[in-house]
């Protein structure tokens, strides 16, 4: 521990992607730049893994850390393969205590919102929140909670789409919507990054396309909650 607090691990998927992989760094500095000491790591794909992690931070000095998922829905590696690689660490729940998933989130969906008004979004546009998508229904639930929380600032239903696994695909909201007479239609991401999910977004045929979340101060924000309410819980472990 450091007498600012805690160690912050960031916890992400992990992509070949140097792009993808850019912003989650960029985003780990964006934290950092709020106090906290942030290492990143990866569930798959890159390194360091989420066990190399740990064991730097003990060798370090460092015995706990508040863990976070930069994942914008608890799927199967934020509810297994991470739980699972924290044990094979030996990271207990009490001095590495896991956050939530930082989606979804009131301020991600604001977040979506901006991105969406950068991109040429106007009020009254059809509007498809557009996620990767993932064969766990919990997963789906919380993308479909967070087009809730899009609809509620939008002023009217926002529907949900995926680029990759599960139905309906953001292409044929998109095409549905258009034949349904709505005039122009956007789609926010509910991306954390560029890379082939966002490529298909911008394949979709839709009028307005809206950037990944990346490092917007929305996000930021999400993760610094995260980390104080992790903060707290190794707080009252010691």
């Amino acid at each position: 521990m450091t007498a600012a607090g805690p160690p912050l691990l960031l916890v992400a998927h992990g992509s070949r992607s140097d792009a993808a992989d850019a912003v989650v760094r960029a985003l780990a500095d964006a934290v950092a730049a709020h106090g906290p000491q942030v290492q990143v790591c990866y569930v798959d794909v890159r390194g360091p893994t989420v066990v190399e992690a740990v064991r730097a931070l003990r060798d370090g000095g460092c015995d706990g850390a508040v863990v976070v998922p930069a994942f914008l829905a608890s799927g199967y590696h934020v509810r297994v393969d991470l739980p699972a690689q924290l044990a094979e660490a030996g990271a207990g729940p009490g001095l590495f205590p896991t956050a939530p998933a930082i989606g979804p989130d009131p301020l991600l969906a604001a977040a979506a919102l901006s991105r969406l008004r950068d991109a040429g979004y106007r009020d009254g546009d059809a509007v498809v929140l557009a996620a990767a998508g993932s064969s766990d229904p919990s997963a789906v639930a919380e993308v479909r909670a967070a087009a809730g929380m899009l609809s509620e600032l939008v002023g009217r239903r926002v529907r949900t789409g995926f680029a990759a696994t599960g139905a309906p695909t953001v292409s044929a909201l998109v095409d549905g919507l258009h034949a349904a007479g709505e005039e122009r239609v956007a789609v926010a991401s509910w991306l954390l990054a560029p890379g082939v999910f966002q490529n298909r977004l911008l394949d979709s045929g839709a009028d307005v396309v809206a950037d990944p979340l990346g490092v917007h101060d929305d996000v930021v924000r999400a993760v610094l909650d995260r980390y104080a309410a992790g903060s707290a819980v190794i707080a009252r472990a010691a």
